[in-house]
C-alpha cells in the first residue's frame, strides 16, 4: 500500500466512525463522552483531508477550487 492508499484509508477509518457515532448520537443525544468523540473524529478527518488535498488534490468535486477543472486528475 503506497502513502496514497494509506491516507486515503485513514480517511475512510474516520468517516466510518464519523457516522456510526452519529447514528448513536440520533439515539443518545445527551451523551456528551460521544459527543466529545465525534468531535474529535471530525477534527482529525479534518487534519487528514487538508494533508490529502495539499499532497494529492481534492478528495471530491466539491473541492475543486483551481481555475481548470482538476478533477479528473
Amino acid at each position: 500500500m503506497d502513502k496514497r492508499q494509506a491516507l486515503l484509508k485513514k480517511i475512510m477509518v474516520a468517516d466510518f466512525a464519523l457516522h456510526e457515532t452519529a447514528l448513536f448520537l440520533d439515539t443518545h443525544p445527551k451523551n456528551a463522552k460521544a459527543l466529545a468523540y465525534y468531535r474529535k473524529m471530525q477534527a482529525r478527518r479534518e487534519e487528514l483531508a487538508e494533508q490529502f488535498r495539499k499532497d494529492y488534490g481534492p478528495l471530491t468535486y466539491y473541492e475543486v477550487k483551481s481555475s481548470t477543472w482538476n478533477w479528473i486528475d
